[in-house]
């Protein structure tokens, strides 16, 4: 019976694609592989690339991933160092570092792994937040948190907790932190209180210094009135004097006196421009009757 060379070739494909399924495997660049021989380790492989093995039952590989996964503990209530109830998310990134020791504690089980490292961050949260004060995690001064050491604290004893786990706690952080209702309602209170408190205080010493303004812009004015009396009584002081020493010479001369005071009335009469008709001889005007002048007119 005569073959066909298309079916001789298809039928060795084939048997060649079983083979290569058989005896040999591909390691992908996510992932790290451990190869066992009848169950026990034989070789771990972290390198991509076409790896060769006798078929199974005789060996069997055995693929981890080697990405970060997360893995995040929801809210959870938590008491502080004082004895307040607080309520916070924490997560971590992790991945498979050793597998075969990995592989020699879980097996092929991630989700046994993550029960596992679920309770060591419960345990390390716990403890951490324990030993520190609400003030650490909820204050009004930004200066008083202390976030980055609290995450810092709790990275390291879950490091400690997993180091024979054969995985590796690549970070770790706080995402959420509250309070339970009936707490944040009296932390609200307590807020509201130091805050009206702040108030007070900023407008006692608001008014103390009102008061001293004012009390200095009195005294300020007392002293320039006090000044201004003094300078005032000085120049009456000095005007009276010299009153009275003018008055002692008109006492002295009278006709003097009265020609100045006649003189000053003309003066006064003779600011502006004017049409005058009256009698020469009437006071002041009598000082005029030797001027030359238009008759009736005055300048």
């Amino acid at each position: 019976m005569k073959r066909n060379p298309v079916t001789l070739a298809t039928g060795a494909l084939v048997v060649l694609i079983f083979a290569a399924m058989l005896f040999a495997f591909q390691v992908r660049q996510t992932e790290v592989v451990i190869v066992t021989t009848l169950g026990r380790y034989a070789r771990s492989l972290e390198e991509p690339g076409l790896y060769f093995r006798w078929p199974w039952p005789i060996q069997n590989v055995h693929r981890f991933d080697n990405r970060i996964r997360n893995l995040e503990k929801k809210y959870e209530q938590t008491t502080t160092a004082d004895g307040r109830i607080i309520v916070i998310d924490v997560f971590l990134g992790w991945r498979v570092k050793e597998p075969r020791k990995f592989l020699e504690l879980f097996g092929d089980n991630l989700a046994a792994a993550e029960r596992n490292l679920e309770i060591q961050l419960r345990t390390a949260k716990n403890n951490t937040v324990g030993s520190h004060p609400l003030a650490d995690f909820i204050s009004v001064d930004p200066q008083s948190l202390r976030f980055d050491q609290i995450e810092a604290e709790m990275l390291r004893e879950i490091r400690a907790a997993t180091a024979n786990f054969g995985v590796e706690i690549v970070l770790l952080g706080i995402k959420q932190i509250g309070q339970p209702e009936s707490i944040t309602t009296k932390v609200f209170d307590r807020m509201k209180a130091e805050r009206e408190r702040l108030v007070k205080q900023f407008q006692g010493e608001g008014e103390r210094e009102s008061i001293r303004i004012r009390s200095e812009a009195d005294l300020q004015r007392e002293r320039i009135l006090a000044e201004a009396e003094g300078k005032a009584r000085q120049i009456l002081g000095e005007a009276e004097a010299r009153a009275a020493a003018e008055l002692k010479t008109f006492e002295q001369n009278p006709e003097l006196a009265v020609f100045l005071l006649k003189l000053d009335a003309l003066e006064q009469s003779l600011k502006e421009r004017a049409t005058l008709v009256l009698d020469p001889r009437t006071p002041p005007f009598d000082l005029l009757q030797n001027a030359v002048t238009a008759p009736g007119r005055s300048n």
